[in-house]
């Protein structure tokens, strides 16, 4: 089912966020949180294209949608992703980016921005985006603008597959991009011949190899003898480990 041509592309926007999407399905995403808003459209529209591989859940409110992300990372141990829109919709994330930072919690975060040209004069619903969360992410960065060049969507894959891995390694915790997008926003034409990719662009070749280059099943962590003897219960504090609660633990 990978090594079909997907959709037909109507703009450049559409383009770079199937090439995003696409290699995180490949790279083992599941679950994708998204925030309504009008500049994340073309990463919602994709989201939803590549069910059921990954699932694509709709929350009005940020703050809850970055904590139910944060919980659902929690459960599986992997990274989910969490977009939202421009302006200050991505500051309501900013509790859940805390506590996935202190807790270890692999979170991807995309925030949607105006391109550069409409920053720094007085537009609607822009803040300055750029290392929204200080320090707290793992490794952060602002993409390209969009772009139909071989050169740049081979870029974006690779960058893609470093934000996975730093979502993981050396320790889990969250991942912030920074993602801007000229209009238009909806998937229609917007001049560009993209005609070529037809002969130029292979998903086959363009995608191989990519791996889950990280997969983290739930090691056992057996308890030791002493622990299984006492008939007056356990409590563990501290960070969750579902492993220790297993049945065979």
């Amino acid at each position: 089912m990978f090594d079909l041509m997907p959709i037909a592309y109507k703009n450049v926007n559409q383009l770079w966020a199937y090439i995003l999407t696409e290699t995180l399905k490949r790279l083992g995403l599941t679950c994708a949180i998204i925030c309504p808003g009008s500049r994340s459209t073309p990463l919602a529209i994709a989201f939803a294209q590549q069910a059921p591989e990954i699932e694509a859940i709709s929350i009005l409110d940020e703050r809850s949608a970055a904590f139910f992300a944060l919980g659902q990372a929690k459960a599986t141990g992997r990274p989910v992703v969490l977009v939202c829109t421009s302006g200050t919709a991505g500051a309501n994330f900013y509790s859940a980016v805390i506590e996935a930072s202190y807790s270890g919690v692999p979170l991807l975060v995309l925030t949607t921005d105006r391109p550069p040209e409409l920053r720094d004069c007085h537009s609607g619903q822009t803040v300055d985006q750029l290392r929204l969360y200080g320090n707290y992410p793992n490794w952060q960065t602002e993409l390209a603008l969009p772009s139909a060049d071989m050169g740049m969507l081979a870029y974006l894959r690779q960058t893609v597959i470093h934000s996975w891995e730093r979502a993981q390694t050396p320790t889990k915790g969250p991942v912030h991009l920074n993602i801007p997008f000229r209009d238009p926003l909806a998937p229609v034409p917007d001049g560009t011949d993209l005609s070529y990719l037809q002969s130029q662009f292979h998903p086959k070749n363009f995608f191989a190899g990519i791996a889950n280059p990280c997969p983290m099943p739930h090691a056992q962590c057996p308890m030791p003898k002493q622990w299984k003897e006492c008939d007056r219960g356990i409590i563990i504090a501290g960070v969750a480990h579902l492993e220790l609660l297993t049945p065979n633990s």
